[in-house]
């Protein structure tokens, strides 16, 4: 795509995001394209659906996944109106979406009011300094991080490798 097409769906993103602000969201939209030039929108709708996982980046991946009818979106572009947080880039990666253009970057959220800076620290923390433990934990007794491939842990894992049509993804 050319310059002006990347700045068409930048503004369209940007649109969505300030509409939605009167709408009662938050001040973030974001535009999926897809290779045959159908797009999906997302707004920010934290607050409005009380759900922290309503971002702008998320909610246009579900759109375009539903509407697509699948759970990768490999070949499509994701437009954001500001430069997606962890979350946001993650479901990003795990859609396989081809890549991602923002407008108005973190720093820029964060004089908003916005400030995900916190979130970057925290993969940056070494683990045993992080303010919310994230451990493995035994469930059978044994001592965690076992490798025992017995281990009831390992039993979700055990009945996906078993089952005969699975989808991989």
């Amino acid at each position: 795509m050319d310059n002006n097409t990347h700045g068409r769906h930048l503004a369209a993103a940007v649109d969505l995001a300030t509409d939605n602000v009167a709408d009662g969201g938050g001040p973030f939209g974001a535009i999926i394209v897809a290779p045959d030039g159908r797009t999906f929108s997302g707004v920010n709708r934290v607050t409005a659906t009380n759900d922290p996982t309503a971002h702008a980046e998320v909610t246009a991946i579900r759109a375009a996944c539903a509407a697509l009818g699948t759970f990768t979106l490999a070949g499509c572009v994701l437009y954001s109106s500001c430069e997606p947080c962890p979350m946001c880039l993650s479901s990003a990666l795990w859609a396989r979406v081809d890549a991602v253009y923002f407008a108005a970057d973190r720093h820029d959220a964060a004089v908003a009011g916005f400030d995900d800076a916190v979130f970057y620290e925290f993969f940056d923390t070494p683990v045993a300094e992080r303010p919310m433990p994230v451990a493995r934990l035994s469930v059978d007794g044994a001592p965690a991080g076992a490798d025992d491939p017995e281990s009831s842990a390992l039993a979700p894992f055990r009945a996906w490798a078993a089952l005969e049509g699975r989808t991989e993804y």
